[in-house]
């Protein structure tokens, strides 16, 4: 199976970046693909344009674990691996992409480019506004 581990200096500490990318309601915001986000009972509900999928983030860590499950519509579950990490004065976002068997080359280049271009807007919302 093919990977590929996406990387973004976000000006930001880790604790601001890790503490931001955690809390589910803030998906929207840097996220396309979820385009709101609820609390429904214990679980954390999206609305995408698949219709409503299940967020489950791992447990609150000391680590940067942002790793995450969404549950399609279908039952398929997606585990995406996430990371924050010290870098210098700053912070790296770090998403490890994995191709599903379901998944051609040119699928697998476009969910890469979509999963950068959110960690930019990530990155947009984050740092500290340019004088």
């Amino acid at each position: 199976m093919k990977s590929r581990t996406l990387s973004v200096y976000i000006d930001a500490s880790p604790e601001r970046v890790y503490a931001f990318a955690s809390n589910p309601e803030n998906l929207p915001r840097w996220v396309p693909f979820f385009k709101s986000v609820e609390q429904d009972g214990g679980d954390w509900v999206a609305e995408s344009p698949l219709g409503r999928v299940g967020i489950e983030f791992v447990h609150d860590n000391d680590l940067g674990v942002l790793d995450h499950t969404i549950t399609l519509p279908s039952g398929v579950r997606l585990t995406n691996r996430m990371r924050v990490i010290a870098n210098g004065d700053g912070s790296e976002i770090l998403f490890t992409l994995m191709q599903r068997d379901d998944m051609t080359d040119q699928q697998f280049r476009e969910d890469a480019q979509l999963v950068l271009d959110d960690l930019h807007v990530l990155r947009r919302l984050l740092e500290p506004l340019n004088p």
